[in-house]
């Protein structure tokens, strides 16, 4: 793929500008030098790192998805479950439904990352999934006191370098929001478990509701699905104007539909984005450089992110 180097020559002579990227990328932050890295405007990237630095933490909130984003991919070859196929554990749910679930995600997750369609095509068949998934679920009558103990025996795993992100954006009181398609009772036992559920982090995503007994009666909410995230944010504006100081927003993904997810913040001056991509590399490539700022190639660790976010929230010398 051609990558596309703009300079704004008019305000920033060409030397200045490749001499400012090339000490980024050599000392301050050399993670964005690695292979699994692109970037189709690198002179846009380090302006916005730059003006966000300038800003410092107090200026800045993290927007993330989860599954896949947060968690990660694959370890060792072998697919990792997201928040929903954690609950494919026979504690939880029979046979007959643990097929019919895997039939779905086979009917449909070829179509949520295919490049050939649009997100206008794919959403009726991202609702048909979510629904289904959710209705089976109801039916299995889950238990919320037997949700700890599936999340401990599943392969789930957050991505290498999670706990230096959690905690760095704690210790600089940065908010982190979660918006996350997943369920939501899952996702935070996840985070519980490996001990980074911050009082920092907010999540938004698809939360179960159970009846006094402790039993799965039916989902909360409007429903929440991969590219409808825009009008989940904007159904959660009150969140985003208690952060309405913070104007900068690093924001954390791993499909097109994520990058609306920022969609309800008021005013904002400074976004970077980071894209995860996962799968379907040489399909979806493209798209993807064209949409995040930062595209991170089959990356299953958190290093690129780590260090934009030390960067950003280390005040600059004098």
């Amino acid at each position: 793929m051609k990558m596309i180097y703009h300079i704004p020559w008019i305000y920033l002579p060409v030397r200045t500008a490749l001499a400012i990227w090339h000490q980024l990328t050599k000392s301050e932050i050399p993670e964005l030098a690695k292979a699994s890295v692109l970037i189709r405007d690198r002179s846009r990237v380090e302006e916005t790192i730059q003006a966000m630095q300038r800003a410092g933490p107090d200026a800045l909130q993290v927007i993330s998805d989860f599954d896949m984003t947060l968690s990660r991919f694959a370890h060792n070859g072998k697919r990792c479950p997201t928040t929903h196929n954690i609950l494919d554990n026979d504690l939880l749910i029979n046979d007959a439904s643990k097929k019919m679930i895997r039939e779905l995600l086979n009917r449909y997750y070829p179509i949520e990352i295919d490049a050939t369609r649009t997100v206008e095509e794919k959403l009726p068949h991202m609702v048909e999934w979510w629904t289904s998934v959710h209705e089976l679920l109801i039916q299995q009558k889950i238990r919320r006191d037997l949700l700890a103990q599936a999340v401990k025996q599943s392969s789930a795993m957050l991505r290498e370098g999670y706990k230096v992100f959690f905690d760095r954006l704690q210790e600089q009181q940065v908010p982190l929001l979660i918006f996350s398609a997943g369920l939501g009772d899952i996702l935070e036992e996840v985070i519980r478990q490996n001990h980074v559920f911050h009082p920092n982090v907010h999540v938004i995503s698809n939360y179960m509701d159970f009846d006094q007994s402790g039993v799965l009666r039916a989902f909360k909410g409007q429903l929440i699905h991969t590219f409808n995230k825009r009008e989940g944010a904007l159904l959660h504006a009150a969140h985003f104007r208690e952060l309405q100081e913070r104007p900068n927003v690093l924001l954390l993904g791993d499909s097109l539909g994520d990058l609306t997810m920022a969609d309800g913040v008021v005013h904002t001056q400074h976004t970077l984005t980071i894209g995860f991509l996962n799968d379907q590399v040489e399909e979806r490539k493209e798209s993807y450089v064209n949409s995040y700022d930062i595209v991170l190639v089959k990356d299953e660790s958190m290093d690129v992110p780590n260090a934009i976010l030390n960067y950003i929230t280390t005040a600059p010398a004098k």
